[in-house]
């Protein structure tokens, strides 16, 4: 998105020191910048004061600063108090410039997978940008708008919530029109205290939607479909059931873990193949399906957009190494959920032997032993090996290791024709046991 430094002024309140230059998009990241970019320097952990040099030095035109012009540095400088605070005023001021097709996407589990496949759908139709990764807090979001193409015609953002009402904020920044939420389940307990106060919060979502709107709602899940009743929008729900408005039937999965199914929906029917592994990604793709074809993408070129979808690193990456090794790479995050259904992934493989390597499921408060030990009595009864890689609560049924060098030790016999799967979440950064693989 393109602006002037006094329209950046402008729109966060701040005072710009310096040349009037071009703007085009912004970033956080001094070691990312691309030329022309605004440099946002956050103050978290280290401020990113101490970056602007470096940004400034990776093509950076101009930098926000709540510290007063740094000296040195000869770069336009747009003063404010809170330089969080006006990333996400420039958010919002792109969003003006923004075509009314845009989605929110949230929910406990799969939103990162139905953000991608909803963008490639889309894709087969109008110019589309998307979150990059999981890019999906108060940072990433308006990063996601400020950072949009000038001919951007339809936009796919991801919205995570650490809390009751951060969707809420993020909806006040993209203002969607369209809403998808994919499943509300027991993940972050830590921080919202009950499986209630996390459907509370992701319903904010469609609270936020106008009433020419649409709500995208996973009929299989009972706490989502209850959110029917919180919005003024249209309603159209997604699920395996054939009662859904948008369904799926006859699934298959291939021996690479990738579904085939017949697409039932208000605009027609199709036959789809995934790109995405995993019997889990149906429901995703279905919620992609519903919203793009809402918003007028055909059903025929459903297929194609599916299929081809370019989805987010770590996430069910199926690797034969060179030794043949079969590794299942599903390292990005990890709850109950997503645990469970990639076991059930890799007992689908067909392999000599199975084994999983994980580490922690994060954030699941006072739950947290008793949902270990069920994941780890899943895998059990599939005939699953388990190697627990710095967490005890996996229990008796695992064999348990301080870090990845202790992994790799015990996966030393490993022999071709054997399958692993490498899950944790992103605390464990367990992607370091696929790479030492070979995967």
């Amino acid at each position: 998105m393109h602006f002037r430094a006094s329209e950046v002024a402008a729109a966060v309140g701040g005072r710009l020191v310096g040349d009037d230059v071009q703007i085009d998009g912004a970033g956080i990241d001094s070691r990312s910048m691309r030329s022309g970019q605004l440099f946002v320097p956050i103050v978290a952990t280290r401020d990113g004061h101490e970056f602007v040099a470096a940004a400034a030095d990776g093509g950076a035109s101009a930098y926000l600063s709540s510290q007063g012009t740094i000296p040195d540095i000869t770069l336009p400088t747009i003063t404010v108090t809170d330089t969080a605070a006006a990333l996400a005023d420039l958010g919002a001021a792109a969003r003006d410039r923004l075509p009314e097709r845009v989605v929110g996407v949230t929910g406990s589990v799969g939103k990162t997978s139905t953000k991608d496949l909803l963008a490639g759908v889309l894709a087969t139709t109008y110019r589309t940008t998307a979150s990059e990764k999981s890019f999906n807090n108060e940072l990433g979001l308006p990063l996601t708008l400020a950072c949009a193409p000038e001919d951007t015609e339809a936009v796919v953002v991801e919205m995570g919530a650490r809390g009751i009402g951060h969707i809420d904020l993020l909806c006040g920044i993209a203002r969607p029109t369209v809403g998808i939420i994919t499943r509300v389940e027991g993940v972050h307990l830590e921080l919202f205290g009950d499986i209630e106060s996390v459907a509370r919060a992701k319903g904010e979502l469609v609270e936020a939607l106008p009433v020419d709107g649409l709500a995208v709602l996973n009929a299989d899940d009972e706490r989502v479909a209850a959110m029917a009743d919180r919005t003024d929008a249209g309603v159209l729900t997604f699920g395996l059931s054939a009662s859904s408005d948008v369904h799926a039937s006859d699934v298959t999965l291939d021996d690479q873990l990738r579904a085939s199914f017949r697409l039932h929906t208000p605009w027609g029917e199709t036959d789809i193949r995934l790109g995405a592994r995993g019997e889990h990604q149906v429901p995703n793709a279905l919620a992609a399906a519903a919203a793009a074809g809402w918003l007028g993408v055909p059903v025929d070129d459903m297929p194609n957009g599916l299929l081809d979808a370019a989805l987010s690193g770590l996430r069910m990456e199926l690797v034969t190494t060179p030794a043949g090794v079969i590794v299942l790479n599903d390292a990005y995050n990890a709850n109950p959920t997503s645990m469970a259904a990639a076991l059930q992934s890799l007992a689908a493989l067909d392999a000599r032997r199975r084994v999983a390597v994980l580490g922690t499921m994060a954030e699941l408060g006072s739950d947290s032993a008793a949902q270990h030990a069920a994941i780890a009595k899943r895998a059990h009864d599939l005939g699953i090996e388990v190697i627990a890689v710095d967490e005890s609560h996996y229990g008796n049924a695992a064999r348990h290791v301080a870090n990845v060098d202790g992994a790799l030790a015990e996966l030393s016999d490993l022999a071709a024709g054997d399958a692993v799967l490498v899950k944790g979440s992103r605390v464990a950064a367990l992607e370091r046991v696929a790479t030492a693989l070979g995967a």
